[in-house]
């Protein structure tokens, strides 16, 4: 091939990375939003069940159940009773179960929310990179080493040679 094509080759290539890195830095931003939005809702409901399991814990006393049954009359007020609590426990294993899935819930997306945190960032510094090494030349590494072990032989040794000697005297 001619060396304007292979440019031209080269130049779409790169384009064609950096327009894919910010592409997936851009989806990556949009799940970690999502994700935000998702553990945003999870904390509500978190809340708002914690504080029906606090109500059904006061309603579970005694006094209150009577309380609630005073004003219905009955032979067997004793069954009412017990009929009653039963109810509320039965709704406080189900709250309960919630709120476990929740904080499971909870503990997923806020791993989710740290890898898609870790992919922008990733996808942030990947074009960074790669303009950089670009920059360095053919052969360099964004540190200004040379990339094969080889070439930094070469320069150790021409370092060693530059140096001037220092004699005791």
């Amino acid at each position: 091939m001619k060396p304007h094509l292979l440019r031209r080759l080269a130049a779409l290539i790169f384009v064609g990375l950096v327009a894919a890195s910010v592409e997936a830095q851009t989806s990556a931003q949009e799940r970690a939003a999502n994700l935000r939005q998702q553990l945003s809702e999870v904390h509500a409901k978190q809340t708002e069940l914690e504080t029906r399991l606090q109500q059904l814990e006061e309603d579970l006393k005694p006094e209150n159940i009577e309380k609630t049954l005073a004003g219905v009359g009955s032979t067997k007020p004793e069954e009412l009773r017990e009929q009653r609590r039963r109810q509320l426990e039965i709704e406080k294993k189900s709250v309960q179960a919630r709120l476990d899935q929740l904080s499971t819930s909870r503990t997923r997306l806020e791993a989710g929310i740290l890898q898609a945190d870790a992919a922008v960032y990733h996808s942030s510094a990947a074009p960074a990179t790669v303009e950089t090494e670009k920059a360095a030349g053919p052969g360099k590494s964004t540190s200004g080493r040379t990339a094969s072990p080889t070439s930094r032989n070469v320069q150790r040794r021409a370092r060693r040679h530059k140096r001037p000697k220092m004699r005791p005297r």
